[in-house]
């Protein structure tokens, strides 16, 4: 990795390089990167694998093994957003499976406890609309829904 730019360091225990698999396989555009293990210096035994960079839909990571001390929180989540219900249900699927687990309005955790939003395109625009009736009918549609559904959307905002 190269001084520009960010890259999001996503904490493990001992799932990195599985993880990184993971990601990678779902992504357009995403690739595996430089591995590195841990040396005589600790913590984890020398040889053990510390860190796997990766691209995932052109965002560059880096997965480390870290150890127990941290887990994911949804006080951070990552955003998909999807051009059409395919798309929705495509990286709701993969995300969820294998003991990932669906939440409200879009939201949902991986196997690894990492919070996703898998949003459709336009969503942000209906539930931010200046005419308050269509963004509150949108947004308590939204409410209501586990997996989004562009189409159920689409009505609550048009007030169908």
């Amino acid at each position: 990795m190269t001084a520009d730019g960010f890259t999001t360091c996503l904490w493990f225990d001992g799932q990195a390089e599985e993880a990184a698999n993971f990601y990678v396989s779902i992504f357009k555009n995403s690739s595996l990167g430089r591995t590195g293990y841990y040396n005589e210096a600790g913590p984890a035994p020398a040889g053990t694998l510390m860190a796997v960079d990766f691209v995932a839909n052109g965002q560059k990571f880096v997965a480390l093994n870290g150890g127990p001390m941290f887990k994911f929180t949804e006080a951070v989540s990552f955003q998909i957003f999807c051009a059409d219900q395919q798309e929705v249900d495509h990286y709701w699927a993969k995300l969820t499976e294998d003991g990932g687990e669906g939440g409200p309005c879009g939201w949902l955790k991986d196997k690894y406890g990492l919070s996703w939003q898998v949003v459709p395109e336009g969503l942000i625009e209906m539930v931010t609309d200046l005419d308050q009736e269509k963004a509150v009918r949108t947004t308590k549609a939204m409410y209501a829904m586990g997996k989004l559904d562009i189409a159920a959307l689409k009505k609550a905002y048009a007030g169908e």
